[in-house]
């Protein structure tokens, strides 16, 4: 298949059923038209987004009963003058009452209570904790600094 162009000098007329000349104002049309439109959508999409961020996600903040025991845990940085220090800490509570846990260096973490063992998130180590404490056993008020031989349980 052969393809003729045919060129015009600048200033020119074109005959009538020629070959059509793209001008400046038709390619800036059909470059920012499409982006004209898009950008009609953002506020959609980031209202959409919005609503979704109400719930923090699963790697920030879990909630759950187990085994008849509220396990709450959220995740918390230090910061200092809006730079966070370090990895990240949880705080987290059984039935209202705080568990003491620890990240091992293989970033692992295990709890006062089941302190022999490393589970792979937070949530896993308060789990193992709630089934080491047993019916009837409840953590201490004061957290890990009066904590005494019972590791940190009392009956």
């Amino acid at each position: 298949m052969v393809v003729s162009v045919e060129v015009a000098a600048v200033g020119t007329a074109r005959k009538r059923g020629g070959p059509a000349r793209v001008s400046r104002r038709g390619v800036l049309l059909g470059l920012f038209g499409p982006a004209a439109v898009a950008a009609a959508f953002v506020p959609v999409v980031a209202a959409t987004r919005s609503i979704r961020a109400a719930e923090p996600p699963a790697d920030i903040v879990f909630d759950e009963t187990y085994r008849g025991r509220r396990i709450r845990g959220i995740r918390t940085s230090a910061t200092s003058a809006g730079r966070v220090l370090g990895d990240a800490q949880w705080q987290v509570t059984v039935d209202g009452r705080p568990l003491h846990l620890m990240r091992r260096a293989d970033g692992t973490w295990l709890s006062m209570i089941d302190h022999y063992r490393s589970y792979d998130t937070p949530l896993a180590a308060a789990r193992a904790a709630v089934d080491e404490l047993g019916p009837g056993r409840q953590l201490r008020e004061g957290g890990p600094e009066h904590m005494g031989g019972d590791h940190g349980v009392h009956a």
